[in-house]
């Protein structure tokens, strides 16, 4: 086992708090590294201004012909290096194979990553999504809630281009590819609150693309679990998180009016007719986004009925989680109202 993995380093003052198991063996492997250079850059730098000077060129001096060689000069200045440069590959590799072989019975936390901001996911199907970063908000970014001294694999994966997940605190980063899943583990050993950057360029936003960790006790990660998962009282974001989490929004579109995917969208529908399959018309209100939820095929809107079948949410939703899904969706023909004012 490498030295590096001691119990305890000493803090240095160019580093941030450490607050992971991964901490001793990145920092001293970094400092290390560090001394190594100096004690070879210093002397290198001193030896090169004093033969400089020595041998400057002067009136009458004229140098000798002969290749001078020293046999012990040429082993040592090729041996120790290699033997350096094997210890420190050694030593990297060691360190980057423990980051990369996840351990068993981990707490595993779901992150998406997208332009220009991060959601999480628990086990326990609670989510924290961060907002745009701006001056009024930067001081209330959601957390990333994790317990202290347990393990911890970060599932990723990104929506739109390459991010990259990085806790400078834990000395832990991964890139976030679009296409597929990445991993990351750790495990936080100090409580309190830290920095998650996004550090690959993502876009103009990207500086902005940040959030908290939060490590605690485990009787508070509980406590925060549960109340990922509880829904907002107010009706409006109570409906907006479950159209989120009902998988409404994989399919209808609540962006931009007349912006449709594989179901027709909602935004700046409220209050008008709409064409059904069987030709019909009916006024788009709360009677009819009730039918649809309960049995979507019943008044099926044209161009989305057999082709793009809608699976029934009769007896998955409660009556006040429906009345909270149309109160969101209401609010979408009020915010494109506003909009165009």
């Amino acid at each position: 086992m490498s030295f590096i993995l001691a119990d305890k380093v000493a803090p240095y003052a160019w580093f941030p708090d450490g607050a992971s198991s991964f901490v001793n063996q990145v920092d001293t492997l970094f400092t290390v590294i560090m001394w190594i250079c100096v004690v070879f850059f210093v002397p290198i730098v001193i030896a090169m201004g004093y033969f400089m000077w020595k041998f400057r060129e002067r009136p009458g001096y004229r140098g000798s012909p002969e290749a001078l060689h020293n046999n012990l000069i040429e082993i040592t200045w090729t041996v120790v290096p290699t033997i350096i440069v094997v210890w420190i590959f050694w030593e990297g590799a060691m360190g980057y194979l423990d980051m990369s072989r996840i351990p068993k019975g981990t707490i595993d936390v779901n992150v998406t990553a997208k332009k220009w901001n991060w959601a999480f996911k628990y086990e326990n199907g609670g989510e924290h999504e961060t907002i745009a970063v701006s001056e009024s908000n930067v001081k209330e970014l959601p957390l990333l809630v994790l317990p202290v001294e347990r393990d911890i694999k970060i599932i990723m994966r990104s929506e739109d281009v390459l991010h990259s997940f990085y806790i400078p605190a834990f000395r832990a980063k991964r890139d976030v590819v679009p296409g597929r899943y990445n991993y990351l583990w750790f495990r936080p050993t100090v409580e309190g609150v830290y920095d998650l950057f996004c550090t690959e360029y993502c876009g103009d936003n990207h500086s902005q693309m940040i959030a908290k960790v939060k490590v605690v006790k485990e009787a508070e990660y509980r406590k925060a679990l549960e109340k990922a998962v509880q829904e907002p009282e107010d009706p409006i974001e109570r409906g907006k998180l479950l159209y989120k989490r009902q998988g409404c929004s994989t399919c209808h579109n609540a962006g931009s009016e007349g912006a449709s995917g594989p179901g027709p969208s909602y935004n700046g529908s409220w209050g008008k007719k709409v064409q059904l399959e069987s030709g019909e018309e009916v006024d788009f209100d709360e009677n009819y986004v009730e039918r649809s939820i309960l049995n979507p095929q019943a008044q099926a809107r044209k161009g989305y009925g057999k082709a793009s079948p809608m699976n029934s949410y009769a007896g998955k939703l409660k009556k006040d989680q429906i009345e909270a899904l149309i109160a969101f969706i209401k609010s979408l023909e009020n915010s494109t109202a506003a909009g165009k004012k």
